[in-house]
């Protein structure tokens, strides 16, 4: 009798709990997972409009392309831009996420226009510039002056969004800068 008495007693002491959260706990759940969405959503609007400004970049490499391969004298470079630029309703090229892309016929700069209602986020009208440079002995000389001389070299693009410090450090400035805010420009058009 003394043991299950004793058990007895042991199962009339358990307390009963009741499963599930508390209401503290799940108010600390959400507060975390608001916080970390506060954080993530600004970072993750910017990594999509650095994707749509891919885009741009890719339909400007044709026009780069262009003046790469048929740039051999001034009169073939502005030939070239006007036949390019006259492309998509004297646009150049378009796309979703592009305006415009047209060449200088006498610089040979790539300028990029972005659609800033497809994109987002941006201002209207955003653009970059790429603009072409002959390397004649490691010296950069812009292409205009290089075409109308008799220097020959590899050609190279300095890339500018509303600055232009990579280019600049590379001794690469464009002719002008561009209107793409930096944070969302590729790294070689900051």
């Amino acid at each position: 009798m003394f043991k299950g008495g004793f058990m007895k007693l042991i199962c009339t002491c358990e307390v009963n709990r009741s499963a599930g959260f508390t209401l503290i706990e799940l108010m600390i759940v959400v507060a975390v997972v608001g916080l970390l969405a506060a954080l993530a959503l600004p970072a993750y609007q910017d990594y999509v409009v650095r994707t749509r400004v891919v885009e741009g970049l890719a339909l400007g490499e044709d026009a780069r392309n262009v003046v790469a391969t048929a740039a051999v004298t001034q009169a073939d470079l502005a030939a070239s831009a006007t036949t390019f630029n006259a492309q998509a309703g004297g646009n150049g090229a378009v796309s979703k996420y592009v305006s415009r892309v047209q060449i200088n016929s006498v610089t040979g700069q790539v300028t990029i226009v972005f659609n800033s209602t497809a994109i987002g986020a941006i201002p209207p009208n955003s653009s970059l510039v790429y603009a072409p440079y002959i390397q004649v002995g490691g010296a950069p000389v812009q292409l205009a002056p290089a075409l109308s001389g008799s220097q020959t070299g590899n050609l190279d693009w300095g890339c500018a969004s509303t600055t232009n410090a990579v280019a600049s450090a590379r001794l690469l400035p464009a002719l002008s800068l561009g209107t793409l805010p930096t944070r969302y420009a590729p790294s070689e058009c900051r």
